[in-house]
């Protein structure tokens, strides 16, 4: 897959070479929107790699070519929020809405960042307004963020409405299906949430979080041999700096 990415890279280099020749040799409006469009490309691919230093150098130049354009603003706003830059972020996404509204992807990251900045009003507001756009290919998007805004205001009757409404469109949603999984846990349902956290954890095996909250949830009904396990698990994904492992780490100390 890195090959491919790579190649598809070094194809549109030599694509912005011959488009910047064509610009030195007298660049008109169109020229500069295909040569703009064309390092968005190239930034998306380093995106798509999770090098985003490199997709932001990229993305940026875009930008001063074609200053306008809602998806590279948007891009722009992806990369920023990777970077934890969320000002930045949230400046890109917003110039990326009021630049074309109707850009419905665009309002659901803005929705995203507003979620982890803690602007749940926000974040509630957009996300409910996405859930009326009849020609939104994911639907379940939307609804299952309106669910972690209820759950981060502590409206858990709310979060788990639409949670639920998620899973009706899509089944095997995982992040619906966590979002269940920790909701119940919030609310000291520790089989329900291990009913939601189980299914999660089978279709995305590889997530140290989920092994974290079932691990929480075995340890409320009372399955501490489970429950060790399933810290050392998180442990084993999240690696040795990252909060989930101090987390699991601290609630072995209290299990021993």
């Amino acid at each position: 897959m890195k090959d491919r990415q790579g190649n598809f890279i070094c194809g549109l280099v030599l694509l912005l070479a011959t488009l910047s020749f064509i610009a030195c040799a007298g660049q008109s409006t169109q020229d500069n929107a295909r040569l703009a469009e064309t390092k968005r490309n190239i930034g998306e691919a380093y995106m798509r790699q999770g090098d985003y230093t490199s997709a932001l150098r990229e993305l940026l130049a875009a930008e001063k070519m074609d200053p306008q354009d809602a998806f590279t603003q948007h891009d722009l706003g992806l990369c920023y929020r990777a970077k934890n830059r969320m000002v930045d972020a949230l400046a890109h996404l917003n110039k990326a809405v009021a630049l074309k509204p109707s850009y419905t992807p665009a309002r659901n990251s803005l929705g995203r960042v507003y979620l982890e900045v803690g602007e749940l009003d926000k974040a509630i507001a957009i996300f409910k307004e996405i859930t009326k756009d009849a020609l939104y290919a994911t639907p379940h998007f939307p609804l299952a963020n309106l669910g972690l805004a209820y759950y981060k205001k502590g409206d858990y009757a709310t979060a788990l409405e639409y949670y639920h409404k998620a899973l009706k469109l899509e089944p095997n949603f995982v992040f619906a299906l966590h979002g269940l999984g920790s909701t119940y846990l919030a609310m000291n349902k520790g089989r329900l949430a291990l009913d939601y956290l189980v299914k999660a954890l089978r279709l995305a095996p590889k997530v140290a979080e989920i092994h974290f909250e079932y691990a929480e949830a075995n340890l409320l009904v009372g399955r501490t041999a489970q429950a060790k396990a399933s810290y050392e698990n998180a442990i084993d994904l999240a690696g040795p700096e990252s909060d989930v492992t101090v987390r699991a780490r601290q609630r072995l100390k209290t299990l021993r």
